[in-house]
């Protein structure tokens, strides 16, 4: 390959990484974690790599990972989901952040949320982990609390039911009917911000319906 021949290469692949976009769908890894609340991140990412057409595959990174594209032209989008537990975050996505030479905000985690009703999606850029350790953990290991946060409502425990129990349980089956659009809402926030940025998207899902 020539000089030229490289150049335009690398031009070309600069190209595609200042329009990538990471996605990490949060939860813990196997068949008995797969339902339970805590892996409403993962159940997303699944929702996005369906609406890519992409499948998820073993990475060089300690995560699975689908790629594809939001539309012809348009964004690029790696969806990963961390092979470790929900509180060992952090080192998958760091590595995938260095793997694909992305910026912390790039970074888009979808995650489970308890502070916010059931059937409800809400935007957040930087901030606080509100307790959740795979946020805490994932801004532990980039250094930098910066990126956006799909926050997936799933609403208080009833009763005195301990919270650590509560996102540990599968959704109940009334939850279950409205899962699908709860997934599809939390898609279409991640394509929102991927699209018209944070704040449109935020003035977006945030209004009252």
């Amino acid at each position: 390959m020539g000089l030229l021949d490289r150049l335009r290469t690398r031009r070309k692949d600069d190209a595609v990484a200042e329009n990538t976009w990471l996605v990490v769908g949060l939860g813990n890894p196997g068949a008995q974690y797969a339902g339970n609340r805590h892996n409403v991140g993962q159940m997303v990412a699944d929702e996005l790599a369906g609406r890519l057409g992409a499948t998820f595959k073993t990475h060089k990174t300690p995560s699975r990972v689908a790629e594809g594209f939001l539309r012809p032209g348009g964004p690029k989008i790696v969806i990963a989901k961390p092979n470790g537990y929900m509180n060992t975050s952090g080192g998958p996505v760091s590595a995938l952040l260095k793997y694909y030479s992305l910026p912390v905000d790039r970074l888009i985690v979808v995650h489970d949320e308890l502070d916010i009703p059931f059937d409800t999606v809400r935007l957040k850029q930087g901030g606080g982990h509100g307790g959740h350790n795979g946020i805490r953990d994932v801004a532990k290991a980039t250094d930098n609390g910066a990126f956006t946060r799909v926050r997936v409502g799933i609403g208080r425990p009833p009763g005195r039911q301990d919270a650590a129990d509560f996102v540990l349980k599968d959704f109940s089956g009334t939850e279950r009917q409205a899962l699908p659009n709860l997934l599809s809402d939390a898609a279409d926030a991640v394509e929102a911000v991927v699209s018209d940025g944070i704040v449109a998207a935020q003035q977006r899902f945030h209004s009252p319906a």
